[in-house]
């Protein structure tokens, strides 16, 4: 019987006085270096400062409405449409790969509230502050033909928001209640409300077709399912949310943009406490979008910048702004994954990219191999201190800068005041409450 020992020579190993130098093992195999670590740090450092050098989000404007822009619709079968309304009813059509304007229409009196394209892309809906639904066609009109919409509901109260039904010909409205409207119908199908004054917002479910959700002028955010006559559950938070989008990929979670210059991700399952707790905006976030992978998203805020978040992230991975960009009020992302869409109060409409150092155009074999390279060695190497610090630094506006100081300080006074009480009060009396459930209220189902 033959027996395999481990054998191991002191000799190889052991130094035979302190003054002699360490024996270091060699792997003699060329393909390995002694320095290849070493070689793989300085390269990854040299990757990451490379493309902080290359960060050059910005890629165009689109100027030309007449007051600021206040909302945006994505075309879900052409990339390179864009729909616009603004604060003066007046709605525009652009061609973002040539930058310009195809079709302008005075679509409504006061403000577009909203506006969404139909799921097959031959049509669009917008509502406006003159209580009217209007229906159009995407395509211009003819030679000698004039500009009018399909079809116009009359509403009882001005609407605030809406979305079309991923698959059916059916869209939702809210105002002072959430509608469900069939598209061949001039009253609604059916009428949600729950003791609440008005909503600012309603959005349909991507994957699970039948729920909708809205946010309401009491802080809640509802759900609702268009089978059941009455909402599912809604919950209340300490303040308003201003709109909700949900995660195009996972049923069950949605991204809403609160007040409290957070934004919240929930599980609809288990409303008590959001899932993940998104900070780092200075103002009240206005609008939030999914990208169309569901892994981040963009949001846009008050605070005149824009903010790409990961989902399972607290702090933002990008920060985008301009001297010029007033306060962003809408926000959307394009269906290849590849670019920012913001309207603001100045009156444009700016085209970011989603990856500020992503090289547009056509890369060479080469070049795909360099940039996937460079890609692992930053994984590789992302906790390492001084890859970490230059990959994380970004440029903010002074004013941004000083009011993110100004709340880090006040938050860490609120909780070492709230340290003291519990230190000196009885035990058990002041109890610990986690971050997450300090925005939320109640549930109510």
């Amino acid at each position: 019987m033959k027996v395999k020992v481990l054998s191991r020579n002191p000799d190889d190993y052991v130094r035979e006085t302190k003054h002699d130098i360490q024996r270091v093992p060699r792997n003699y195999d060329p393909s390995l270096h002694p320095f290849e670590v070493s070689r793989e740090y300085t390269r990854a450092l040299n990757a990451t400062k490379l493309e902080r050098v290359f960060a050059k989000p910005f890629l165009a404007s689109l100027d030309g409405h007449r007051d600021g822009v206040n909302c945006l619709a994505k075309h879900p079968r052409s990339l390179s449409t864009l729909l616009s309304g603004s604060c003066d009813g007046e709605v525009k059509v652009w061609n973002l790969t040539k930058h310009e304007c195809v079709r302008t229409l005075q679509a409504h009196e006061g403000f577009v509230r909203g506006m969404v394209v139909r799921h097959c892309g031959t049509s669009f809906f917008t509502i406006g502050d003159d209580k009217t639904i209007k229906h159009w066609k995407m395509e211009a009109p003819g030679y000698g033909e004039e500009e009018e919409p399909l079809n116009t509901i009359l509403g009882k109260a001005v609407f605030t928001g809406l979305d079309h039904h991923q698959k059916n010909a059916v869209f939702a409205t809210c105002g002072h209640q959430v509608d469900i409207w069939d598209e061949q119908r001039s009253t609604p199908i059916r009428s949600f409300t729950w003791g609440v004054d008005s909503f600012s917002s309603v959005r349909f479910n991507p994957v699970e077709t039948e729920l909708l959700g809205s946010c309401a002028s009491d802080r809640s955010i509802v759900l609702y399912d268009m089978r059941e006559s009455t909402p599912l559950k809604k919950v209340i938070m300490t303040m308003r949310t201003n709109t909700i989008s949900w995660n195009p990929m996972e049923a069950y979670y949605f991204t809403c943009a609160n007040e409290d210059y957070n934004l919240y991700t929930y599980d609809m399952r288990h409303l008590e406490n959001p899932v993940k707790v998104h900070i780092d905006h200075v103002s009240a976030v206005l609008d939030v979008d999914y990208s169309p992978t569901g892994r981040e998203f963009v949001s846009a805020s008050f605070d005149k910048t824009i903010r790409i978040f990961p989902k399972d992230s607290a702090n933002s991975r990008e920060v985008y702004h301009t001297k010029r960009m007033q306060h962003v009020i809408c926000v959307k992302w394009s269906a290849d994954n590849k670019y920012v869409l913001s309207g603001s109060d100045e009156m444009n409409i700016r085209l970011w990219k989603a990856n500020a150092a992503e090289k547009l155009g056509v890369l060479s074999p080469r070049e795909k191999q360099a940039i996937h390279y460079s890609q692992k060695l930053k994984e590789k190497f992302q906790h390492h201190p001084q890859i970490k610090r230059i990959a994380r630094h970004r440029h903010l506006p002074k004013v941004i800068y000083h009011q993110k100081n100004e709340l880090k300080v006040m938050k860490e006074a609120r909780r070492r005041k709230e340290r003291n009480v519990r230190k000196h009060s009885k035990p058990g009396s002041v109890p610990v409450v986690s971050e997450k459930e300090k925005h939320v209220v109640s549930v109510v189902k």
